[in-house]
């Protein structure tokens, strides 16, 4: 059983910041040997801070197996907190820097290609343009799962989603925070080469031996098309690509040769620059949020705030929008 401690003295005077870096890098690789070669250091080094570390909290923090370590249950529990008291000392910097000038300061953002393809660009433009000494860095994430781990290990500020209602039906994990943006929709799209955008009045039926660009089987928009076509008695159409990508999808469309679902949000701000065009064709209703998730509990830099205030006024933009090509 851990003894009884002084939190002042262990913390303010026992612990110090160099060393939990070093226990997070051997948390990380596994191992105190290659956490000394990461860090530049002799193995001894590593496993005299280590040893030092358990001395002081009076626990062990790995349990020592043959192909390295692997935190035991204190080590567990340094590691969540400490990895959340570097990310308020890292805020912290930030709130600084930003005091400092106000129009600096960095954002790390996920999102998904289909939010990097629609509403991203305008809102990037927007916070540019007021804070034009800011840095924005941008992954690419999966919204299969409404886990986001990127988010609580503290690598983005914020994740750009589109939240998929038969996975949030379930709700979200407590330790993340969900502000939708708006309801956004499933159009179908074709270029305005094709036939198809010179006419006025279109059956869904008309369109199934034409060549199809939908995204794999368990995604809304093949979902909602296949749905489409069995309230009217047919098979779902035959697939000529099978893709996540918008920006393939995109520059297929162009061509006026083929014709994709797509959100209504990604089809209104790359209509004008490939030249496509909504279908006069209703597909089911389904409300499909376009949300800022971020974790609970978390301060966020004030320039997070500004980017935030910058998505929110994009997304108020997009209701309303009139639609394209019609």
């Amino acid at each position: 059983m851990p003894r009884n401690m002084d939190a002042d003295h262990q913390i303010g005077r026992r612990l110090r910041l160099r060393d939990l870096h070093l226990f997070f890098t051997v948390v990380q690789r596994g191992s105190m040997a290659k956490a000394a070669l990461h860090l530049g250091i002799s193995q001894p080094a590593v496993s005299e801070v280590i040893a030092n570390l358990e001395q002081t909290l009076g626990v062990p923090l790995f349990d020592r197996q043959p192909q390295g370590v692997v935190p035991t249950v204190y080590g567990q529990a340094l590691l969540k907190r400490g990895e959340a008291a570097f990310d308020e000392l890292k805020q912290g910097i930030r709130d600084i820097e930003f005091l400092a000038d106000p129009s600096s300061g960095e954002v790390d953002i996920g999102c998904p290609e289909s939010i990097a393809a629609s509403i991203l660009p305008a809102v990037i433009e927007r916070f540019v343009q007021k804070h034009p000494r800011g840095a924005l860095h941008v992954t690419q994430v999966s919204t299969a799962t409404l886990d986001f781990p990127e988010l609580r290990e503290r690598k983005f500020d914020l994740v750009l989603a589109r939240l998929d209602p038969s996975l949030a039906k379930d709700g979200f994990p407590e330790e993340l925070h969900v502000e939708n943006l708006f309801n956004d929709k499933v159009v179908l799209a074709t270029g305005i080469k094709s036939q198809w955008a010179r006419r006025s009045k279109i059956e869904l039926a008309e369109l199934r031996n034409e060549h199809w660009i939908l995204t794999p089987p368990a995604t809304i928009n093949t979902m909602l098309v296949s749905e489409a076509f069995r309230l009217i008695g047919l098979e779902g159409p035959k697939l000529s690509l099978v893709t996540f990508s918008i920006h393939l999808r995109t520059h297929l469309l162009a061509t006026g040769k083929f014709i994709t679902a797509m959100p209504y949000s990604t089809l209104c701000l790359n209509a004008g620059r490939f030249g496509l065009k909504e279908l006069p064709i209703n597909l089911p209703a389904r409300p499909w949020p376009v949300a800022i998730v971020t974790l609970k509990n978390r301060t966020l830099s004030p320039v997070v705030g500004r980017f935030l205030e910058c998505a929110r006024e994009v997304a108020k933009s997009m209701t309303g929008r009139p639609q394209p090509h019609k």
